[in-house]
């Protein structure tokens, strides 16, 4: 006799989306993969600067010499065509699963929440049965062949959605979002060209469809009523997404997340109408069942628990940037700022300025200016440098940081040697000065 829950989780249900998801997602990483060799990314992020800026704690990454970066991004690409057809399915994914990790470790210079999404995406996919049908892999080896799977992959794959756009809904519960601030700030720097984009009402417009759009997503999309509404959102959404931002595949990854929201039965009969369809709803429990249900529950209760970790530290995480990464604040807030570097030579007393140019390019140098920990790191690598000269120097920093346009304030403690401190990434920076005080409570 089968308990409620293992009926609830482990009745068979047709694969299709699964299949159909495969297909569409092995597409997005080959042109992932051959787009950034194309529009010239690779070189801008591995090539051109004179070194990267890695997660902290991966120093060690360094990119592959010559034109190696270009070979990994080619066989990545091959590797995204084989998931696409489901050839060497297993072998295809977990390779691009690790370079894309290398990839996401070894520079964050232009890091967002969908580079961290599509790393998830890729181990998640290593553990999925994908290949086992409407793939080349299931017509060599028909011993592997099977059209249904457990339905526990529908409903961890829907809440790690939930997950992802109810965080980026809660967060926009801030002073810049809810009064329009920043929409428009936004618009008038990434959409300056757009007129329409400019009018208030627009801004105005964004705000709410934002800030409602990400907290009513998925519940729209499950129930029956509602869910071809918030179908055309989804399109609307995420291609205007695509066409004014420009952050590449990820609006179409999240289109395609919309296939796990129909029924198999349309799913079927609207893209795999040639594959063979199940419809028995057997109940299998899997002789790794409590693996599944402890390896999944605790997954997604790490993706519950870490967007939370910046109430731990002191401040605001819009001024001190500690623990904004990998937890879902997307599109929320501009940073700019103005960083000058001292060096002093610790055995004569003498200070020089650093001419950021002359080490940094134009991206690594926004950010340098403007984000605690590349300027802790960029500390760390002057003390590296000047140590390999015999030199022991300590750094300073004197930066003012403005956020959504504000008029810059002052970021750090000129006065404290960021060559000589620790870096946490649970604990707030000393060097860091307090946020100016416009809603700072608030705004978490």
């Amino acid at each position: 006799m089968h308990s409620s829950l293992d009926r609830w989780l482990f009745k068979q249900v047709d694969n299709s989306a699964l299949v159909l998801f495969r297909v569409i997602f092995g597409l997005l990483l080959a042109v992932e993969a051959f787009g950034s060799m194309a529009t010239g990314m690779v070189r801008r992020q591995f090539i051109d600067p004179e070194f990267t800026f890695t997660f902290i704690g991966f120093e060690f990454l360094e990119p592959l010499p010559g034109n190696g970066m270009y070979v990994l991004y080619s066989i990545m690409g091959i590797a995204g065509l084989l998931v696409m057809v489901g050839f060497k399915y297993r072998m295809a994914i977990t390779f691009y699963a690790i370079t894309w990790t290398y990839i996401y470790l070894l520079q964050k210079s232009s890091y967002n929440n969908h580079c961290y999404l599509l790393m998830l995406l890729n181990y998640i996919m290593i553990f999925l049965p994908a290949h086992k049908s409407a793939s080349v892999d299931a017509r060599l080896y028909p011993k592997i062949r099977m059209e249904h799977m457990s339905r526990w992959i529908y409903i961890f794959i829907i809440a790690l959605i939930w997950i992802v756009y109810a965080y980026a809904s809660v967060a926009k519960f801030y002073p810049d979002w809810l009064d329009g601030s920043f929409p428009r700030y936004l618009m008038s720097i990434r959409a300056k060209n757009w007129n329409i984009l400019q009018e208030p009402w627009t801004h105005e417009a964004i705000k709410y469809f934002g800030l409602f759009f990400d907290i009513l997503i998925v519940p729209f999309l499950l129930w029956k009523r509602t869910r071809w509404l918030a179908v055309m959102a989804s399109v609307f959404f995420h291609l205007f997404n695509s066409i004014v931002f420009k952050i590449g595949i990820f609006p179409y990854m999240a289109l395609s997340f919309l296939i796990f929201f129909f029924s198999v039965t349309k799913i079927h009969q609207w893209f795999l109408w040639k594959k063979q369809f199940y419809d028995k709803g057997e109940i299998i429990i899997p002789k790794s069942r409590n693996l599944i249900i402890t390896c999944s529950s605790v997954f997604l209760l790490v993706m519950l628990l870490l967007p939370l970790r910046h109430w731990t530290i002191k401040d605001d995480v819009f001024w001190t940037e500690e623990g904004h990464r990998m937890s879902w604040r997307m599109m929320l807030r501009s940073r700019t700022g103005k960083a000058q570097f001292f060096i002093e030579d610790k055995a004569t007393g003498v200070r020089s300025r650093v001419k950021l140019s002359n080490y940094l390019s134009p991206r690594q140098k926004n950010s340098v200016q403007s984000k605690p920990d590349f300027m802790w790191q960029f500390a760390q690598r002057l003390k590296k440098d000047y140590a390999a000269q015999n030199m022991d120097i300590a750094v300073y920093v004197d930066a003012k940081v403005g956020i959504n346009g504000r008029q810059p304030s002052q970021f750090t403690d000129p006065d404290i040697d960021l060559a000589a401190t620790e870096w946490s990434h649970w604990n707030h920076a000393v060097w860091i000065l307090p946020s100016p005080g416009y809603d700072r409570v608030k705004s978490r």
